[in-house]
């Protein structure tokens, strides 16, 4: 085919040396390399292939990465929907405030979704549910055993690629089945159009939401280390603390032990969470500990 019939997809997966892309118009081609790329080819790509017969194609060209997470290994993406439990387990704020840091951290938009909205709320939940949309956090209440509000994921997702993170037990899998439309995806057949069989090892793959959004099966996101950063940068990766900045006495406060600190006045005031400001803290202790390994 000529240069002309090229067009670009996203890499849906790669299983046994076959790149699965979709395209514009939703149809999905099982893809070989034409010679070597330099950039090792992973989930979220967009690349340029030529179709060929019957749903096959030759994939030609990687193009330019927004991001790529190491672990799980995927390209682009552009939301982190940090899963929690309204109870069953309790929601963790500590995990919770990591994870948006971690989002932060990497050029991703966090999204908490707190799943099973059918339970009565835990302490933790009504204290999610009443600081952090103040705080500017989106907060998007569901069911997925009563399919309630799926819809509003769904919205948020359209056109993006979102990765899932969260402890077990709060419903992760059973979003991604209700939202993607499939059966059990960790055990069933992956796809009809996919095909190849079940998931006899974990790998990251994309699924098609019918808004035109693509959401990840992965391991996990699962790196949940502090990064290696300086101290007084962390905060930066707290937005509801930013508006603070400017009543404290040092450029480059810490919002620990100085005086004069518009950050701890905000939760003397009770303006910022009193457990946020505490798990900042401990993230603190965290990268100080890094910075003195690394000097």
């Amino acid at each position: 085919m000529g240069e002309a019939e090229r067009v670009s997809g996203v890499i849906l997966k790669n299983y046994s040396g076959f790149y699965y892309v979709q395209t514009a118009d939703n149809t999905i081609y099982e893809c070989k390399l034409r010679g070597k790329i330099k950039d090792q080819i992973v989930t979220g790509d967009r690349v340029i292939i030529t179709p060929l017969l019957q749903g096959k194609g030759v994939l030609e060209n990687l193009e330019i990465r927004d991001n790529l997470l190491y672990r799980p290994k995927i390209a682009n993406v552009d939301l982190l929907l940090i899963v929690m439990a309204y109870d069953q387990p309790a929601p963790s704020l500590s995990l919770l405030d990591r994870l948006i840091m971690l989002a932060n951290y990497n050029h991703l938009k966090p999204i908490i979704i707190l799943n099973k909205s059918d339970l009565k709320a835990h302490e933790n939940t009504n204290l999610i549910l009443d600081y952090y949309p103040r705080a500017g956090f989106k907060v998007i209440t569901v069911s997925a055993y009563k399919q309630i509000n799926l819809n509003f994921i769904d919205e948020v997702i359209k056109d993006k690629i979102a990765v899932m993170a969260g402890p077990s037990g709060v419903g992760k899998s059973s979003l991604l089945n209700a939202l993607s439309g499939k059966v059990d995806i960790k055990t069933q057949t992956v796809s009809s159009k996919i095909g190849r069989g079940r998931h006899t090892t974990r790998h990251v793959e994309l699924y098609p939401l019918e808004n035109g959004g693509w959401l990840a099966d992965t391991p996990g996101f699962s790196v949940l280390d502090m990064p290696v950063i300086k101290s007084f940068e962390l905060s930066k990766y707290f937005p509801d603390f930013e508006p603070y900045f400017s009543r404290c006495r040092f450029s480059n406060c810490l919002h620990n032990q100085e005086i004069e600190c518009g950050v701890k006045q905000a939760v003397a005031d009770g303006i910022i969470l009193s457990s946020r400001y505490q798990n900042y803290l401990q993230m603190l202790q965290e990268v100080i500990q890094k910075e003195r390994c690394y000097k």
